[in-house]
């Protein structure tokens, strides 16, 4: 009898610990998302304004300086601050978008098309970003692995029902600690792990320096 539940113990420990390893990956992969999708394209995009006409060019790095700051907000403030920041952050994509269309309608080549599929790649990313703020793990991979976690420790605490009181906690505690960790990560605007956009902020000096710089 013993090792009949020695068994399932162990392929319900094997289980718990895959489905605890694919919902941290799930988090943190979500967690990356938040941070670095949006950098990338605001960046390339202020370089390839130098591919537009004079005005439209110094008038789209302006306008995406103020982008880059209502995003960077997006991830700071607090409830109000958040919602005008995405408010903002909407009105400016029509503009910027509206900048580079007119640009390109006006001298059809394909460096200004660089320049729109650039600002094509900055209202994508918002979105895929935007998009990570929503995914969560679902409930019911909370469901299965808090049941598995239970059915595990109860288990574990009838095979070793005579033994210290110290070996009948070490899978609650790990299995706990386990799953504050994943819910911390998955919670981008609370617990103790926030998402900071060292990215954004990056790109945002890097822009006001090159602006500094500039005639």
């Amino acid at each position: 009898m013993s090792e009949k539940i020695s068994t399932v113990l162990t392929a319900t420990l094997t289980l718990l610990a895959l489905i605890i390893g694919f919902s941290f990956s799930m988090a943190v992969s979500r967690y990356d998302q938040r941070k670095n999708y949006e950098a990338n394209a605001i960046g390339t995009e202020y370089v390839r304004a130098d591919l537009l006409p004079a005005d439209d060019g110094t008038k789209l790095r302006e306008l995406l300086r103020k982008y880059v700051n209502h995003r960077i907000l997006f991830y700071h403030g607090d409830e109000p601050q958040i919602s005008e920041a995405a408010s903002e952050a909407q009105k400016l994509q029509a503009e910027l978008w509206s900048r580079v269309v007119q640009a390109a309608a006006a001298q059809s080549t394909p460096v200004l098309a660089l320049a729109v599929s650039g600002m094509n790649d900055v209202l994508n990313s918002q979105g895929y970003t935007q998009a990570a703020w929503g995914n969560r793990i679902p409930a019911a991979a909370w469901i299965l692995m808090g049941l598995i976690a239970i059915v595990s420790n109860l288990l574990l605490g009838y095979r070793e029902r005579s033994a210290g009181l110290l070996v009948l906690l070490v899978v609650p505690m790990v299995a706990s600690i386990a799953f504050f960790l994943i819910a911390d990560i998955d919670s981008p605007r609370g617990g103790v792990i926030r998402v900071i956009p060292h990215n954004l902020i990056a790109v945002s000096q890097l822009m006001n320096a090159h602006q500094s710089a500039s005639p």
